[in-house]
């Protein structure tokens, strides 16, 4: 074995998640096994999915050591971190990647990485596995796109790996190496239907200054409508899902592309329930319609507030009227709408709070949820608020959303703006469609105790 590549999800770890379940598998080191199997090399999956820090550690120690890739994000560092260190003490040569580890190096490496993997992976752990085979530091620093410590320990950084400009000659994911059974059938078990993800693009053009760039950059690189097709299509045929995830940052960001995909679809015969992610800006009438007849049953904007001055400050790009026109298009067209909301970024205050409540009552999605902004390092966000960031004491357990900022709001403040939107929405579809879990007086209770708890809290601050 030339290759095995894991990715430190562990689905049983999540408290969340359980409550939720609705997994989704690891797209990115599918398209990675893929791409080196086609290339030649011999490379295995370990899905810790549905397995166990324990099951991956046996795997490690009992098989003859070789070269260990993990995928890291801000959510498994500390599973990553782990890893890592498991494979080290078995004798396994280490890489790590993904959208983290590029904007922390220095810390990855010392905490049992051989190489990080800077931006796309494919083509650099095609240059990489040979060069870590061959050994020594002039075979690495051949490799771009890659970071690794020099013969004195001092990290060297090889120079930037260019994306690949043509999505369509890439294999499709090798979904046939782990057990996407699993997943449709935990999603069929909890939601009477299963349901498996694909992208038809890669990257976002988009500049909010709180969204992480690190694996791709400010491109947008989508695949050509029919290969799409044709993938869903041989989806559908191997697997049976019920429905389909485009897991796409932006699925409408170009409506000339998706008139061809709907037609390809329809000329096909193929019509797939699906949900996906846009931006308000980039859906009109037209858009719309092609995803109603597609089979869009939910759409996600990204809302993040109803505080125009909010949404300047992130450089979102939209207003919140266009929020507000998108949603009600999806609505007149059947489709469910989705809305992500963000509370806490800098500026924001009461009338802010306030806004946003306003806001989502007037749109009135199916559903919508909320975070609270965190700075994810190598953001413009992160750099702005540098200077006031309170890093967690330990950053191998821990994670950027850890990371509290000096002189926000406390985090029980934006406890009591999240009760006062959930409790305002309740009221109103109560008055309004009788569609509420519980009395008008509970609801106004709520209401006035949430009013209250942010006044009380707004001089609250994190230390």
């Amino acid at each position: 074995m030339d290759l095995l590549l894991t990715h430190g999800y562990f689905l049983y770890e999540d408290t969340k998640e359980l409550q939720i379940m609705k997994p989704y598998a690891p797209l990115g080191i599918l398209y990675l096994t893929s791409h080196l199997r086609a290339k030649g090399f011999d490379v295995e999956v370990f899905d810790s999915t549905f397995s166990s820090r324990e099951d991956l550690f046996k795997v490690l120690r009992n098989h003859s050591p070789s070269v260990l890739g993990v995928y890291a994000n801000l959510m498994t560092r500390r599973n990553a971190v782990a890893i890592l260190q498991a494979a080290k003490k078995a004798g396994w040569k280490t890489i790590v990647g993904g959208p983290e580890p590029a904007n922390y190096v220095e810390e990855y490496l010392d905490a049992g990485a051989d190489v990080v993997v800077i931006g796309e992976a494919e083509k650099t752990l095609e240059e990489l596995l040979p060069a870590l085979k061959e050994g020594g530091f002039a075979s690495l620093a051949g490799v771009d796109g890659i970071a690794f410590l020099g013969g004195e320990g001092k990290v060297e950084r090889t120079r930037p790996r260019a994306l690949i400009s043509d999505l369509d000659g890439q294999p499709w994911p090798g979904r046939e190496s782990i057990s996407i059974q699993k997943y449709i059938d935990t999603w069929r078990a909890h939601h009477g239907v299963g349901s498996v993800s694909v992208i038809t693009a890669r990257g976002c053009p988009y500049r909010c200054r709180w969204c992480s760039h690190s694996v791709y950059g400010n491109t947008h690189r989508r695949r050509k409508p029919a290969a799409v097709v044709d993938e869903i299509e041989w989806i559908m045929s191997r697997y049976s899902p019920d429905m389909i995830w485009i897991a796409d940052d932006v699925f409408t960001i170009h409506h000339g592309w998706l008139f061809q995909y709907a037609c390809e679809m329809k000329r096909r015969n193929l019509k797939v329930p699906f949900e996906c992610i846009s931006r308000a800006d980039r859906i009109n009438p037209q858009a719309a319609d092609a995803l109603a007849e597609l089979g869009c049953f939910r759409i996600w904007i990204g809302s993040e507030s109803g505080s125009q001055s909010v949404l300047d400050s992130m450089e979102r790009g939209v207003t919140v009227e266009q929020v507000q026109g998108a949603i009600q298009l999806c609505k007149s067209r059947g489709i469910q709408t989705g809305m992500f909301l963000m509370w806490g970024y800098e500026g924001e205050g009461l009338e802010d709070i306030e806004a946003t409540v306003n806001h989502v009552k007037r749109a009135d999605p199916d559903i919508f949820l909320t975070t609270v902004a965190y700075p994810i390092k190598g953001t413009p966000y992160f750099e702005q608020v540098t200077d006031r960031l309170l890093p967690p004491t330990s950053w191998r357990e821990s994670s950027d959303r850890d990371i509290q900022i000096r002189g926000r709001h406390s985090r029980r403040f934006y406890q009591y703006a999240d009760q006062l939107l959930r409790s305002e929405v309740e009221l109103q579809r109560l008055l309004f469609r009788g569609d509420s879990h519980g009395s008008r007086q509970e609801i106004e209770s709520m209401i006035v105790q949430a009013r209250e708890g942010l006044r009380l809290s707004y001089s609250e601050v994190e230390a």
